[in-house]
């Protein structure tokens, strides 16, 4: 029996070395494995936290994206309601300039038709004071004269319709002060108040406009 133990003893004796030396070194490979442990816990912290970082940067750039586009969008739409007002405002002058073009050409010729209208009213008064009962064949040049006069007057009324200069000899219609220009009131029976009894002086209108008004009598209340 005491053989045996000190075979055993002898067959142990040369190992034990080794595990001496494996205990006194398993302490610093347990360290080094638990730094390698939180090194690698760290770079994985690291790691994460870099990613949340990435995470939140794209948020930002994404808001000042946002708010640039805002004030792009502001911009524009700035840009579009001047750009609408100025269309406008062109439009308006290209139309106020056209409407002086046609107004020019309407009434361009209004003081050379006022000139007219007394060459008009004198023939009117010549051929009114030509005594109808003397028109005889009898009497043949003072009825040449008064169909010569009447043929010029019919002839300058015709220029005048052409060009648009109207007469206006109201007998009979409402008083508009707009046309008419009363120089008298008078009683006239069968007649309505405010209407015209006399015309003194035969007015015109060129275009539509009262170029010049007619002297008219007005009747009065009774």
């Amino acid at each position: 029996m005491a053989a045996v133990v000190q075979c055993v003893r002898g067959a142990l004796r040369p190992r034990l070395p080794l595990l001496s030396v494996a205990l006194r070194t398993s302490p610093r490979l347990f360290c080094a494995a638990t730094q390698q442990k939180n090194t690698g816990q760290n770079l994985e912290e690291d790691h994460s936290q870099s990613q949340n970082e990435q995470k939140v940067e794209p948020s930002s750039a994404e808001k000042l994206l946002a708010e640039e586009k805002a004030k792009l969008e502001e911009q524009l739409k700035e840009v579009t309601e001047k750009y609408k007002r100025a269309l406008a405002d062109a439009e308006n002058v290209r139309q106020r300039s056209q409407k002086l073009v046609e107004e020019a050409k309407l009434y361009g010729i209004q003081s050379f038709c006022k000139d007219l209208l007394e060459v008009a009213d004198i023939l009117e008064k010549a051929t009114e004071s030509v005594p109808k009962e003397e028109i005889k064949d009898e009497n043949p040049h003072l009825k040449s004269l008064y169909e010569g006069l009447v043929m010029t007057e019919m002839q300058i009324q015709k220029v005048f319709k052409k060009h648009g200069l109207l007469r206006l000899n109201p007998v009979g219609a409402k008083f508009d002060p707009y046309e008419h220009e009363a120089l008298f009131h008078t009683a006239a029976e069968g007649q309505e108040p405010g209407t015209i009894a006399l015309v003194s002086k035969i007015g015109y209108k060129l275009h539509g406009r009262t170029l010049r008004p007619a002297l008219v009598g007005v009747v009065k209340d009774a």
